[in-house]
C-alpha cells in the first residue's frame, strides 16, 4: 500500500534566487518566478501548503515586452471617486515604477487567497543590479 505525501509548513525548507529580468520577456518570465514562488518546481508540492522559495528579481527596468505593447498595454486604477479611471501604458510606468510591472505581472500568476498573498510576500524586486540580501547567500537562477 503507497501513501501520498503531504507537506507540511513547518517541514518545508526555502532557497532564496536570483534572477537577472535584464532583456526578458515579461510574461514568460513571470510565469517562471510564479512557478517558483508556488513551488511547482519541486518533488513535494502541495497545492494547500506554502512549499515555494525566495525570488529576488534584479534589473526590473530592463525587461521588455514585444511587439507594440509598450505604448498600447495599458495599467488601470481608480481612485474610487467619481471619473477618477486612471491609465498608464507600460513605457512610462516602466520609467516612473519599474517594480510595479513585474510584482503585478506575478501577482496575477499566484493564487487569489491568503495563500497566495504569503507567497507573493517572497518575492522581492529591485530596479538596478543591487539588492541587499547577501546575507540570506541566493543563488542566481538563469530563467
Amino acid at each position: 500500500m503507497m501513501k501520498t505525501y503531504m507537506a507540511n509548513a513547518d517541514t518545508v525548507e526555502r532557497k532564496w534566487y536570483v534572477v537577472d529580468a535584464k532583456g526578458k520577456t515579461l510574461g514568460r518570465l513571470s510565469s517562471e518566478i510564479a512557478k517558483i514562488l508556488r513551488g511547482k518546481n519541486k518533488p513535494i508540492y502541495t497545492p494547500h501548503v506554502d512549499t515555494g522559495d525566495y525570488v529576488i528579481v534584479v534589473n526590473a527596468e530592463l525587461v521588455e515586452v514585444t511587439g507594440k505593447k509598450g505604448e498600447q498595454k495599458l495599467y488601470r486604477h481608480h481612485t474610487s471617486y467619481p471619473g477618477g479611471l486612471r491609465e498608464i501604458n507600460f513605457n512610462h510606468l516602466i520609467k516612473e515604477k519599474p517594480t510595479t510591472v513585474i510584482y503585478g505581472a506575478v501577482k496575477g500568476m499566484l493564487p487569489h487567497s491568503s495563500l497566495g498573498r504569503d507567497m507573493l510576500r517572497k518575492l522581492k524586486v529591485y530596479a538596478g543590479p543591487d539588492h541587499n540580501h547577501e546575507a540570506q547567500k541566493p543563488e542566481m537562477l538563469d530563467l
